[in-house]
């Protein structure tokens, strides 16, 4: 009985645009740490409502598994809350398919609670600042960094709107997408405006991912009997002066570090976070010094959100590290950092972190 696990991506899933390799570092790893093993990139509608992509991740497993199979479903971000809504039991997705049985679903930095985030960026100004950073971070994993004059103007933009000052964010974020679409192939170009327009069909997925719409959605979608769920949970560094002064009087890297604070207070603007479960707390506080508060997060999700059933492992990385896209140029292939968050998360940490996953997924402990 072979197994197989299924990668789903989060918001703006870039494994849609071909070498954009969202998963590309996970993959590898997996393939190598679990041989034998088939694993799938799941292709979703980026920003559609979760039922859609939960149907999405349905269409990869009956396209690609045999009745028999282990089905494993790895998801990042939003991802996980797709994996959860997949084995829910008695869900019914769009097209009248039940849900299905798994024998695990692991959730990587998935806003179980929902995230400050959806708010801001359900603004209509939000929502083209929104598709500025999407295209920003395609372009960066691609070539490890964006042209400074877009990183810089991304910071202003970010920081406004975690200010709620909306007025004219909307005009600069069309400049920055339209700067930065002039970067790529026309072939490229073509690809992305694909994805985009699928963006534009559908935008519901944003306010499902507000605090109170995912206390509906863990309230209506309980756990499996005999699914294994578990989560990774990721802190990282609060944006201080000593990161300021460690970005030296490089332009870029201080251009970087603005556009990282931005994220970080937007992501910290949660007014209060769900209790910490005594095991989770153990395991937390075995790794970090303290509790996270309801202002830590990865740049993106609150820390708080991300527990959901056994905790497999507590990192200190942003939203990305997590993925393999941390600071490693000199590493084959190149590991390009996004979202310099100073959290000083290395190859070491991935290869650790991923392995926890293996381990889990193989049927191992976690806690």
């Amino acid at each position: 009985m072979p197994d197989r696990v299924y990668l789903v991506p989060g918001f703006f899933g870039f494994v849609n645009l071909g070498e954009f390799a969202y998963w590309g570092h996970v993959k590898r790893t997996l393939e190598t740490r679990l041989p034998g093993w088939p694993i799938h990139p799941v292709k979703t509608r980026p920003t559609a409502t979760l039922p859609l992509r939960a149907q999405a991740v349905l269409d990869t497993i009956e396209a690609t598994a045999e009745p028999e199979d282990r089905i494993h479903l790895v998801g990042h971000s939003t991802g996980g809350l797709d994996g959860r809504l997949v084995t829910a039991p008695g869900v019914v997705l769009p097209d009248g398919r039940p849900s299905r049985q798994a024998t695990s679903v692991v959730s990587i930095c998935s806003p179980h609670h929902g995230t400050p985030g959806a708010r801001f960026f359900s603004t209509l100004q939000g929502k083209a600042a929104l598709r500025a950073l999407s295209l920003a971070t395609v372009f960066s994993i691609r070539t490890g960094r964006v042209p400074i004059r877009v990183l810089l103007k991304l910071g202003e933009l970010v920081s406004h709107l975690g200010q709620a000052v909306y007025g004219g964010a909307g005009g600069l974020s069309d400049e920055l997408f339209k700067s930065l679409l002039g970067e790529f192939s026309a072939e490229r170009r073509d690809a992305i405006a694909e994805m985009l327009q699928d963006v534009g069909a559908d935008q519901a997925l944003l306010p499902q991912l507000t605090a109170d719409a995912m206390q509906l959605f863990n309230a209506s979608n309980p756990k499996r009997e005999g699914v294994r769920y578990g989560s990774v949970v990721a802190k990282a560094a609060r944006p201080r002066l000593k990161g300021v002064l460690e970005a030296g009087l490089r332009p870029y890297a201080q251009a970087a570090r603005a556009l990282y604070t931005g994220c970080w207070n937007l992501a910290g603007a949660w007014s209060e976070g769900p209790a910490v479960s005594p095991p989770h707390a153990d395991r937390m506080l075995d790794v970090w010094e303290e509790l996270p508060t309801s202002r830590d997060n990865d740049g993106v999700v609150p820390t708080l959100s991300q527990p959901h059933g056994e905790l497999i492992a507590c990192v200190t990385a942003d939203h990305l590290d997590v993925l393999g896209h941390f600071a490693g140029p000199d590493s084959h292939p190149p590991h390009y950092d996004w979202l310099p968050s100073g959290s000083r998360f290395d190859r070491a940490g991935y290869q650790r972190l991923w392995d926890d996953i293996a381990t889990f997924l193989e049927g191992g402990p976690s806690e």
